[in-house]
Parts: C-alpha cells; sequence; structure tokens
C-alpha cells in the first residue's frame, strides 16, 4: 500500500490495528472560563476604524489568549465559496492517482511542496498517526502542486486572505501586550 487513502478503500481493510490512534495522550484539558465558552474575536469589529470597537476586540484578543491560547475568528471576510472551492480542490487533490501525486512527493523536509503519507512512519510498534499529507510553503515565495487545474491558482488567493487575517490578528495581540506591531514582508 503506498497511502492512507489506498488502504482505507481497499477491501482487504477489514480492521484498524489496536496500536492505532490519533493521540497518545487522552487527557481532556480543563478551560478557566466557568461556562465553558470558547472565545470568539469579531474580526469587523477589529477592523473596522472605529476606536472603541478595536479596543474592545484587543483586549478580547489578550484575554482569550491569555487564558485559553486560542479563539475562534468570526466576519474575517473569507468567501464561504472560496473556501468551498479550496476544500473541494483539496479534496480532488488527494483523488489523483498514486503516479499523479507522487510528482509532487518531495523528498527532505525543507522541500517547498510535499505530498506524502505518515503510512510508513519510523513509529512502528508505538502507535500509528496514519494522515496522507500536502505541505506547502507559502510564504515568502508561494509553492504549489500544478495539479488538479486550478488548484494552485485558488490556495494562493486563500493563502493571501488568510496571511491579512493573521497579520491584523497579530496586531492587536501585540497590541494588548502593550508592544507595538512591526512586521517584514
Amino acid at each position: 500500500m503506498t497511502s492512507i487513502k489506498v488502504l482505507a478503500q481497499s477491501s482487504a481493510l477489514n480492521s484498524l490495528p489496536s496500536s492505532y490512534a490519533y493521540s497518545t495522550n487522552h487527557q481532556v484539558a480543563t478551560a478557566s472560563d466557568p461556562d465553558g465558552s470558547l472565545p470568539v474575536i469579531d474580526f469587523s469589529l477589529l477592523t473596522s476604524g472605529n476606536p472603541d470597537h478595536q479596543a474592545k476586540v484587543v483586549h478580547d484578543l489578550g484575554k482569550a489568549c491569555e487564558e485559553w491560547g486560542f479563539f475562534l475568528v468570526v466576519n474575517h471576510g473569507m468567501p464561504e465559496t472560496l473556501v468551498e472551492k479550496v476544500f473541494n480542490a483539496s479534496h480532488e487533490f488527494f483523488n489523483l492517482t498514486e503516479e499523479e501525486k507522487k510528482e509532487f512527493e518531495g523528498k527532505h523536509a525543507l522541500d517547498p511542496v510535499r505530498c506524502g503519507t505518515s503510512f510508513h512512519n519510523a513509529n512502528k510498534g508505538k502507535f500509528l498517526l496514519w494522515r496522507d499529507y500536502l505541505k506547502v510553503f507559502s510564504h515568502p515565495e508561494f509553492h504549489f502542486p500544478n495539479k488538479p487545474i486550478g488548484f494552485s491558482e485558488l490556495a494562493f488567493e486563500y493563502s493571501e486572505r488568510t496571511r491579512k487575517v493573521a497579520r491584523e490578528l497579530l496586531k492587536g495581540i501585540s497590541e494588548s501586550l502593550g508592544r507595538g506591531y512591526c512586521i517584514n514582508d
């Protein structure tokens, strides 16, 4: 078998090995928030130009990072149609033939495009975290597979939009720490 997808679709798969696991740590993290609700950051308020809204979101960002270490972003402006197209193109990529995907294998951890599987991992005997993956460098130079047709262009747009959202969030987090924000491209 060359990939998890091939194995999963194989008629030879009757069961999963007992050593298959997603994680070896099964402890459930507890949150400090008594009502258990995730922190939600309204991105549109952060970028609204209204100083009062921005100050509140900056405060909320700082609190979320301090108390939770993460947050949910809403109203980020990422078109749902773009997200769906990227998801569908990703699905198409992993439906390429094994031979087509081989051209994007990559041999080293720092190759800018690497497609592969953890099926043949060095962790044999401990636990299995099986997955097929596509890893790409998107900055400072954009690298991406040229198949399926149009996937690279969608991924580029998605990457650029995501990067803009991330930069604004980093500005807000930095401001919440009482520091100025400066990043060079």
